[in-house]
């Protein structure tokens, strides 16, 4: 599996797969998850209403993902996953590592080959950026060899010079 970073928008990713930051009630919000939902108009609310009515009546647990198709993105489908909220501590790091791996198992469950991935809880919910790139990319490097098979590439996509050079660091060390 190859790992890639780029500076760019993740609306705008071909790939077969984006992650989408979302929040647990999967019905749209600010940041990554309100620029998916615009950008790949209702279908994606629609099928995240369809989540919410089968499989994820509460909404979406933290560290958990599910997938939607991508509605009018370039994706062919959208992997929701709900980061934690940073509380000061990395008493839920391995949430946070768990949205990585579990976008990973959905996405290969889907046969996506190409996984795009924003900087997950580093907005809205605070987590420091250092932190969550090194979280994400040890995740990633340390899913179990099935899944490492199954998907082809990683892109992190990230947005500004501090997510930049925090992937890059992780990515480097």
């Amino acid at each position: 599996m190859r790992l890639r970073l780029i500076r760019g928008d993740l609306t705008r990713e071909r790939a077969d797969a984006i992650v989408n930051a979302a929040n647990s009630s999967l019905l749209g919000g600010g940041g990554v998850d309100g620029a998916i939902h615009r950008a790949g108009g209702p279908a994606i609310l629609a099928a995240c209403r369809q989540l919410r009515q089968t499989t994820h009546p509460d909404g979406l647990p933290a560290g958990r993902a599910a997938v939607t198709e991508a509605g009018e993105l370039p994706a062919r489908w959208v992997i929701h996953t709900v980061g934690p909220v940073w509380d000061g501590t990395d008493r839920r790091a391995p949430l946070l590592r768990a949205c990585y791996t579990e976008s990973l198992r959905v996405a290969a469950g889907v046969g996506a080959r190409t996984i795009a991935f924003p900087a997950i809880s580093t907005g809205a919910y605070r987590w420091p950026m250092d932190s969550a790139a090194r979280l994400g990319v040890e995740a990633v490097r340390s899913v179990e060899p099935a899944l490492e098979e199954a998907v082809d590439e990683v892109r992190f996509v990230v947005v500004s010079d501090a997510a930049e050079g925090a992937f890059r660091a992780a990515l480097d060390g």
